[in-house]
Parts: structure tokens; C-alpha cells; sequence
């Protein structure tokens, strides 16, 4: 299984198909490829994000699989006349995926990012909740951008680990760059950009509850979780993403 079907939203390929069968896809890739397979994660940020940053664009539409990670993203598709009827997560491709590769055996994933103590603590929950998953880690200096000699020693640890899923957990649209330039590179059958998912699992950042999920508004708790971080994310990039969905609608019509 390669491409999952897929419809233009700002540029972008998203995925149309549920979660089932992206989680399919997913498994599927990561019990073996002719070559590594990733997947990205779009939400009205990174959207609108990626309609003024073209690199990234190039990153998202070079992904195998973009979900619709964010029920902006959902609404804006029912606009537009497409076909997407679902929100998929990065949370819900990497508990679905783990859930399978443990039930298996035998496969090991590497989680590249965020810190060593947040790492110690993936290790720790991992072994704990997916005791049949060899887990591996790194984390990367913080820093805008790596020097080459940085980036080899990533690459080379997460060579040597051998593992069939790597989870890439560097915040958008720095995780989606490095996965595009480096990809090649990687000796993995599977690449996750999954961003929050790492502080999600751990417990250090609380994601919302399920009532906020379902009306939409899992940002509302994030934001007063992490003001300084989010705000500009949902008070400036999604109202913008509603601009720019409003004018995708009107260019459509020929306007």
C-alpha cells in the first residue's frame, strides 16, 4: 500500500481516508518497505504555515500520508465540497501503531527529540505499556538549526539502532524539514512527525479531555496550558487559515 487518497487544502495533500486505514497503512509500512515511508500531521497552523513557507509545503507534500490534525482542517475540507469526515491525530496514529507493534513483537521504535528526562520517562512508560517494543532515543540540541557533524550523529544513532518506526518529536515545521532532507539517509521502514505526542505521552503537557475533543475545542485547555507558546498559534494562524480556506473556495469558483 502506498498513497492513501488524498484532496488539496492550501496546497497540501490530506489524507480522506479514516483512521482505520491509515493506521493500516501505517503498520503495514512499518512490517517493511522497498523504502522508508514517513508521515506528517496537519492542523490550521501548520497550514497556514506552510502557504507562506514553500519549503515546508515541499516537506508535507512529500510525505506519504498528511492527516487531518485539527477539526479546522475537517470543516475547512466540508467547505471546500471534499471528503474528509474525520480528525486523525498524531495521538491516534502512535497509540494505534504501538498497540500493533507490541501485540506482534519483536519491532523496535526510536524517538528522536525533546529531552533527555522526557526521554527517560518515554523509556520508562514504553517498557511499562509496550513491553514487547525495543525502544531507542536521542535527543538533539535545541537550537534553529543543526550543524552537519550534529546531524550525522543523529543519523548514525538511529542507524545503529536498527528500528522499523522512528517518532520525530521536534515541533512543526522543523520535525517535517529534517525528515525531508534526511529521509534518504535513514535506515527505518517508518517515519511518524508527531510533534506534542512525546509531552502527550509523558504526562507533562495534559491533553484535553475527550468533551473538548469532540466539540472541537482541544485547543482551548492547551492554550491556557501553554500561553506564551500557543497563543499566536490560535489567535493569529487560525483565523488566517479561515482567510485563506474562504479564498481557496473563491479562486475555485473563478472568482
Amino acid at each position: 500500500m502506498d498513497r492513501l487518497s488524498s484532496e488539496k487544502i492550501l496546497g497540501v495533500s490530506v489524507a480522506v481516508d479514516g483512521l482505520s486505514s491509515c493506521v493500516d497503512a501505517v503498520f503495514q509500512w512499518a512490517l517493511g518497505s522497498s523504502s522508508p515511508k514517513w508521515l506528517a500531521c496537519a492542523n490550521p497552523h501548520s497550514l497556514h504555515t506552510a502557504n507562506a513557507d514553500k519549503e515546508f509545503c515541499k516537506s508535507l507534500n512529500a510525505a506519504d500520508l498528511v492527516t487531518p490534525d485539527g477539526v479546522g482542517v475537517v470543516l475547512a475540507s466540508r467547505f471546500l465540497g471534499g471528503e474528509i469526515s474525520e480528525r486523525i491525530t498524531g495521538s491516534d496514529i502512535f497509540y494505534e501503531v504501538s498497540i500493533r507493534m507490541n501485540k506482534k513483537g519483536g519491532m523496535r521504535c526510536f524517538f528522536l527529540g525533546s529531552t533527555e528526562a522526557t526521554l527517560a520517562e518515554i523509556r520508562a512508560k514504553m517498557k511499562k505499556e509496550y513491553p514487547n517494543i525495543e525502544v531507542g532515543t536521542y535527543s538533539p540540541p535545541f537550537k534553529p538549526n543543526f550543524s552537519e557533524d550534529e546531524n550525522l550523529k543523529m543519523i548514525a544513532a538511529i542507524n545503529e539502532f536498527n528500528a522499523d518506526v522512528l517518532w520525530v518529536g521536534m515541533t512543526a515545521p522543523k520535525q517535517e524539514k529534517w525528515i525531508y532532507d534526511n529521509i534518504s539517509q535513514l535506515d527505518v521502514k517508518f517515519v511518524g512527525a508527531i510533534g506534542a505526542v512525546f509531552d502527550f505521552f509523558t504526562g507533562r503537557v495534559k491533553r484535553s479531555g475527550v468533551t473538548y475533543q469532540k466539540l472541537g475545542l482541544e485547543w482551548l485547555p492547551r492554550l491556557l496550558q501553554e500561553p506564551r507558546r500557543l497563543w499566536r498559534r490560535n489567535l493569529v494562524s487560525n483565523p488566517a487559515f479561515v482567510f485563506e480556506v474562504l479564498a481557496q473556495k473563491y479562486r475555485a469558483k473563478g472568482g
